[in-house]
């Protein structure tokens, strides 16, 4: 079969098993997630030895230290795959849930009904944790979803497809539900993006590149971000030693991820004591420091920062650092080079922790926590699809309810329009 009919078929699929799952009631769509969760629990040996023939791949084609570390399936991604699931498990369903009803002049009652968005195509690039927790997203939210990961993750995706489709058999449910596109061929990427007749919209996750790639060649709405530009701010009389913390989990803890910090932006008042410390933490764990003039005279070890890496998205232990006059010059900092993704004040001061939310246009903003919490686990979402930095129709980090949408249900007892 070729590629063109081969996606076609699943397409065609996709559309009729999202009729099904649309009506599925809430303690079948628990089941089949609790029944993936045992199932790749159960199989986790199978599943590593998969990863590692793509691991291999990876180090032979020399993919990026971030690309690998995103492609690597241990025990503990096994577990938080499983536990997500559970997670999204436990989560209300929103499908079928209505708003408060009003009620009209004429005696007529409003109110919305959420409803699943239909077929989802998600495009994405290394990360096989993502066909678990779109899979169980979509689910949860009565939605089909065809998953096409990248040619680095194609024997690892092949497994978890595998688990999934003997889980959805088993509990009742379309095996077409959910599907992974079974080829690498770049050619499958484009004729997904022309099936806006049955696909309802696509997510694309990955790099720049991939990303701007989909949202140029779709017929489809695309839900996306570029890229993660996350910044953490410190603020004059913040506590310096919270800063610290902050600051090195933010780039340290995963820095191959889109909500690690990739510029730290450091009041003047604070920089003589806190940027020393700071430093050597850096240097100690191999980070390398990109630094505004200002902040080279204070470091003598940081590399002078050039224009183009305040918009860097570096995913590797790279930090750009500058030194700001005061907070409005920060927050124009994050304004020009920021990517709407996630920001963090650490700061005392309760006023200006306020006006930094208010005002600063990203998905999640933060007070005295590291970047890395903008993940959908860890906001009580379960898992996420994906975190969207467009305002349509979603921003921030996507769960559930993300994944649905409303529709209007009107009663009435025979009114007519005049």
């Amino acid at each position: 079969m070729s590629i063109e009919s081969t996606i076609m078929k699943m397409t065609k699929a996709a559309k009729a098993a999202s009729a099904e799952i649309a009506k599925c009631p809430t303690v079948k769509k628990n089941a089949v997630l609790l029944k993936i969760a045992e199932t790749i629990e159960k199989n986790a040996e199978f599943i590593k030895n998969e990863n590692r023939k793509d691991l291999d791949i990876a180090n032979e084609k020399r993919l990026s230290n971030a690309m690998i570390d995103r492609l690597t399936t241990s025990d503990s991604t096994i577990k938080a795959m499983s536990d997500g699931l559970r997670e999204v498990a436990l989560l209300d369903d929103p499908v079928g849930s209505l708003s408060e009803t009003r009620r009209r002049p004429n005696g007529l009652e409003v109110s919305r009904m959420r409803i699943p968005l239909g077929v989802i195509g998600i495009i994405y690039e290394s990360r096989p944790n993502v066909t678990i927790d779109a899979a169980g997203l979509c689910l949860k939210a009565g939605n089909a979803v065809l998953l096409r990961g990248g040619s680095e993750s194609l024997s690892t995706n092949r497994a978890l497809a595998g688990i999934i489709g003997k889980a959805l058999r088993e509990t009742g449910l379309p095996e077409e539900t959910v599907q992974v596109v079974p080829v690498s061929d770049r050619l499958a990427v484009n004729l997904l993006l022309k099936q806006e007749e049955d696909i309802d919209l696509i997510i694309p996750r990955g790099g720049e590149g991939l990303i701007r790639f989909v949202v140029e060649n779709s017929k489809i709405p695309v839900l996306k971000h570029y890229k993660g530009v996350c910044h953490v701010y410190v603020d004059e009389g913040a506590d310096l030693a919270m800063a610290e913390n902050i600051c090195f989990n933010s780039k340290v803890q995963r820095p191959g991820v889109c909500n690690a910090m990739e510029t730290m932006l450091v009041h003047k008042s604070a920089a003589p004591l806190f940027l020393p410390k700071m430093a050597k933490r850096f240097i100690d764990k191999g980070v390398e420091i990109r630094g505004c003039p200002e902040t080279c005279k204070i470091l003598p070890k940081a590399v002078e920062a050039q224009k183009n890496d305040w918009s860097a998205e570096y995913l590797d232990l790279i930090v750009s650092v500058k030194i700001v006059n005061d907070m409005d010059q920060a927050m124009m900092h994050i304004m020009e080079f920021g990517s709407s993704h996630t920001e963090t004040i650490v700061t005392s001061d309760y006023k200006r922790a306020r006006r930094f939310v208010r005002e600063i246009d990203s998905s999640v903003v933060l007070v005295n926590a590291s970047t890395r919490f903008n993940d959908g686990g860890q906001l009580g979402l379960g898992a996420e699809i994906g975190i969207s930095t467009s305002k349509l129709h979603a921003f921030g980090p996507m769960g559930v309810e993300e994944l649905t949408t409303t529709k209007f249900i009107v009663f009435g007892d025979g009114q007519l329009r005049k």
